[in-house]
Formats: structure tokens, sequence, C-alpha cells
């Protein structure tokens, strides 16, 4: 591969990075249906042919945004199994981490709501979102499995249930930490992680055991 191409692959991964930014930043602020490619491609400082060139519609860019965030959640989440420790242990880092990404770009709380309630009115959007919504819990449940067979223990809870069961507990907080910010301190996720994963590692058999 030559440097001229590897430049221009560069150059293209930028000006998207930079795209998906104005787009988190507008979408968040004036929701999905208010940010317009225009918008987009003027606070990027790009025109809009620079938008078209690199995604094929509003919904395309909101939907690599979320491809690159999913995959960012899951190398987290894959790393903390991958470290060791008991399974409370990894359930709060899994949790601290969680938090940390909302911190570091807080617009993202409101962005996920933002694409649920586009997605409530636009059955193509809903459609594609959801197939990458299930896409991740299969991948979560996947590592969920596969660090049950290493602690040689037998699930009480299939892992795909348990992944949806998380789910449901971190768009809960996602809601409580936007409408009430100061009631969410950074420990309550990791917390809720921990007692949870806790419950049900303590009933949780052994293949041989009885």
């Amino acid at each position: 591969m030559s440097s001229t191409q590897l430049t221009r692959k560069e150059r293209q991964a930028h000006t998207r990075a930079r795209l998906m930014r104005s787009a988190a930043k507008l979408a968040a602020e004036r929701g999905v249906e208010g940010a317009s490619l225009a918008l987009v491609a003027e606070d990027a400082g790009f025109t809009k042919g620079a938008v078209y060139a690199n995604f094929e519609s509003k919904e395309a860019l909101f939907l690599a945004m979320l491809d690159e965030r999913f995959d960012q959640r899951i190398a987290e989440l894959d790393s903390v199994l991958a470290a060791g420790g008991t399974i409370e242990e990894q359930a709060r880092q899994a949790g601290r981490d969680f938090i940390a990404a909302i911190e570091v770009e807080p617009e993202w709380e409101r962005l996920f709501f933002e694409f649920a309630l586009y997605a409530s009115r636009n059955e193509e959007f809903r459609t594609a979102l959801v197939e990458r919504y299930r896409a991740l819990r299969e991948r979560i449940a996947t590592l969920l499995e596969r660090r049950a067979r290493e602690l040689g223990m037998e699930p009480v809870i299939p892992p795909e249930r348990v992944a949806l069961m998380t789910f449901a507990m971190a768009n809960g907080l996602a809601l409580e930490r936007l409408l009430e910010p100061d009631a969410v301190d950074a420990e309550l996720f990791p917390a809720m992680l921990a007692t949870f994963f806790r419950g049900l590692s303590e009933p949780a058999r052994s293949p041989g055991r009885r």
C-alpha cells in the first residue's frame, strides 16, 4: 500500500470522525429530525457533498455512529472479563467503564433517547437500530457464556436473558441520570451490576455439583 493511499484513508477517517462528532452534538441539541445533513456539514466545516461522499443518508450517518459506539463497549467488556477477578469485581468494573464513557461524552445519554424517539416514527430506521441492538446483546451474551465456562459455572439464566436484563438496567440508569443527575452518583450503576451478578452467581451450580 502506497503512502498516498494511506494518507487518503487517514483523511477519510478524519472526515468521518468530524462528521460523526458534529452529528452527535446537533442531534443531542436539536433531535435527529432537526440535525439536517446541511447543518452537520456546516458544523464540521465541510460541504454537504463531503457528507454524501462518506454516508448515503442521515440515517446511515447515525447508524455508523452506533456501530462505532457499540464496538467500543464490546472491546471494554472483553477487556474487563479477560483481566480476571471475581464476578462481582468484574461487574463493578464494567459499570464504572459504562459511567466513564457517559461522562466523557455526556451527549450520548440524550442521543440514545433521541434515536429511540426517531425510531418510533421511522420504521426503516427502527428496523436497522433493533438489528444492531440485538447484535450487541448477542455479542455480550457470548462473552458472558464464555466467562461462565471459564469459571466452571452452569448459568441459572440464559446469557441472552442476562444481557437483556443488563441493557434494561443501563437504559433505566441513563434515563434517571438525564432527568435527575444529582441523584445518580458514579457508583450507583457499578453497585447495581455487582449486586445483580452476585445474585446470579450465588445459586449457580457447577456441572458436577448437586
